[in-house]
């Protein structure tokens, strides 16, 4: 770590690297033409696992340095950072408020029911206020009305803003980073049935689903701080592409800051073509990818996330991008998306 990344607070939530491994089979099933790897943020140790517990470390860091007693955060109802969030707060013992937008899950009745992500949330301790509606300006007034609330009761609120994305959060990214080549420089990393992978395994690309963008400058941001020039791909799975990519650039941009390795802007990779109808919305093909994965390999991504940079990834190797080359595949979590009712579905 660098000086900067040192004085920053942070609070521990986990304290071993996630997994590394080979995707021998799913490789064989895309044509033997590049060497795959999946790293297994999903299996990181709270509430289902995710990697938006890296961004949490050091936002619950900050928050408690600031003197702060309650957490308030927003997404959507099916949120990893949101479900996280609230297993963080536990964690640390502060209060979570969180803010979901909508629409909410209903029935066949068409009423509405508590949905799985919400469930998850109230059980880990979070205050949730669900909204009718996904629109920006709706779920933003609602955290600062949140906010002022609890200031007004006397508590003191510290405000995490969507994917806790942008610094400090993306520091825990440049810390992925770092562990991902960590694991590829030593001979312990293991592959299907416990084997053993390649010493010096460095990667030449990383693809990562990219939302909010914090979690893709981390890990550019890192890999370029340790020497990597791994490419780093974000397929996208909610934002355009020109709107998402001056967030990146902004993040990168203050994380050059941190590390003193500043990233040229020019090396973000945006996979604008598993996007399909938007957030929330399953893909064919990244239902196509999720099937492979899971028959190949055991690995189960949720549809609308994951899945999305799964069928990027996919559709790349299918294309020749990578040929003779070595890609990991970041499972960034989100695993209880698999139970969740998309847009246009109900339960029952």
């Amino acid at each position: 770590m660098t000086p900067a990344l040192d004085a920053l607070p942070r609070f521990r939530l986990f304290e071993t690297a996630s997994p590394l491994h080979r995707l021998d089979r799913l490789a064989a099933a895309l044509g033997g033409r590049t060497e795959l790897w999946i790293k297994r943020e999903d299996l990181l140790p709270l509430a289902f696992g995710g990697n938006k517990l890296r961004n949490l470390e050091f936002l619950v860091g900050a928050a408690l340095a600031e003197g702060a007693d309650t957490l308030v955060t927003a997404g959507r109802r099916w949120s990893n950072h949101c479900r996280l969030a609230a297993a963080a707060g536990a964690r640390a013992g502060l209060d979570v408020h969180l803010v979901l937008s909508g629409p909410p899950a209903t029935g066949h009745d068409g009423r509405e029911i508590r949905n799985p992500g919400r469930v998850i949330d109230e059980l880990l301790g979070a205050t949730v206020d669900q909204l009718e509606t996904a629109e920006r300006t709706v779920r933003d007034a609602a955290v600062s009305s949140v906010a002022d609330a609890l200031r007004r009761a006397g508590r003191r609120p510290y405000v995490i803003p969507v994917g806790g994305s942008g610094l400090p959060g993306a520091a825990g990214q440049v810390l992925a980073a770092r562990e991902l080549l960590d694991q590829a420089g030593t001979a312990g990393i293991t592959g299907p049935g416990g084997t053993t992978g390649t010493t010096g395994a460095a990667p030449d690309a990383v693809v990562v689903p990219s939302a909010t963008g914090g979690t893709q400058a981390g890990l550019l941001a890192g890999l370029r701080a340790s020497g990597s020039p791994a490419e780093v791909v974000g397929v996208l799975v909610a934002r355009p592409d020109a709107e998402l990519g001056p967030a990146i650039e902004g993040t990168l941009s203050e994380l050059g800051t941190l590390t003193g390795v500043p990233v040229d802007p020019a090396e973000i990779i945006l996979d604008a073509r598993q996007l399909g109808a938007g957030y929330g919305i399953r893909s064919a093909d990244a239902d196509a990818a999720a099937q492979l994965l899971a028959r190949s390999e055991g690995i189960l991504v949720d549809p609308i996330y994951t899945a999305k940079a799964l069928a990027g990834l996919v559709r790349a190797v299918r294309d020749g991008r990578w040929d003779g080359r070595r890609v990991v595949f970041w499972h960034a979590g989100g695993t209880p998306g698999l139970f969740e009712p998309l847009e246009g579905e109900r339960f029952g």
